[in-house]
């Protein structure tokens, strides 16, 4: 295990930050994932800044929590988590995937520790609306899938048939029952997390980058007119959360998929310095006083 673990409310939560500077930028994985998905970038953004990655509640080293599995309790168990792990705002968060509720939320409560904010092909809350039906049919397939997989992974079947990464690193990570148990946690309560992400208030001022995949690529399984449809829809969305801010870009990622992080993680490294560059320069306004 790289980093450390640490005491939450009684419970261990695991952490790892490398590298050293202000702002601290906070690394948050998408649905199920460990710390693990950076793997890429932090090595990258620890040669600028302090950069930390961890694990939520359940998933990869950190203790489980009796607490729902929604975006908001994650924002608040993560500020509980810098708080007692002796790391000083002000942040700049990264979220990927359903990751991206979890910042959106963390900027809404804790709006004045937050520097800036990078959105790594995240989560819109009215996916499930505008997202292809065809599409939203095969994802109860694919939570069934994960069920299984959380089922079975006691007895090591997933790593039988080869399910599990080839990497020790990751394997010990992520192949393992309260990993898989934990993302389908966070699959049920999917629902409620996008509701409370709706709700919450927009991101003001606050730098914003949106970083979305290539929508050429497409998903596998999906027949052509549904991965486009899908894609086509995604991008609206994604254009969509650029407009959060009053200081939001957005940047379509070329030969990359969902996991910009892994297939461009030197687009994403970028990002996060642009970001802090921006919030050390602000925007000079000019105007009449009166």
């Amino acid at each position: 295990m790289l980093g450390k673990l640490v005491d939450v409310d009684g419970r261990k939560m695991h952490i790892h930050c490398t590298g050293e500077g202000s702002p601290t930028v906070v690394l948050d994985s998408g649905l199920g994932d460990t710390y693990l998905s950076w793997r890429k970038v932090q090595p990258e953004i620890a040669r600028f800044t302090r950069v930390c990655s961890y694990d939520r509640a359940g998933i990869g080293y950190s203790d489980p929590s009796s607490q729902p599995r929604t975006a908001k309790v994650i924002a608040g168990e993560l500020h509980q988590l810098l708080l007692a792990a002796g790391i000083a705002p002000p942040y700049v968060l990264v979220g990927h995937s359903m990751g991206g509720y979890d910042v959106r939320l963390f900027a809404s409560l804790y709006r004045n520790e937050v520097a800036a904010v990078v959105l790594v092909d995240a989560s819109h809350p009215d996916q499930e609306n505008r997202l292809p039906p065809e599409l939203r049919n095969m994802e109860g397939s694919w939570h069934r899938e994960m069920e299984l997989v959380a089922a079975t992974m006691p007895f090591g079947i997933p790593r039988l048939f080869g399910l599990c990464d080839a990497d020790a690193l990751s394997r010990a990570a992520d192949c393992n029952w309260h990993s898989a148990r934990e993302g389908t946690f966070e699959i049920r309560a999917f629902p409620e997390s996008a509701a409370e992400t709706a709700a919450a208030s927009p991101l003001g001022d606050i730098v914003l980058v949106v970083l979305s995949h290539d929508p050429d690529k497409f998903l596998p399984d999906l027949s052509p007119d549904v991965a486009k449809a899908t894609n086509q829809a995604w991008e609206e969305m994604q254009e969509d959360l650029g407009h959060l801010s009053t200081r939001g870009t957005q940047t379509i990622v070329k030969n990359s998929s969902h996991y910009i992080q892994l297939d461009r993680p030197d687009v994403v490294v970028a990002a996060v310095r642009d970001v802090i560059d921006r919030t050390a320069h602000p925007p000079v306004t000019t105007g009449v006083r009166h």
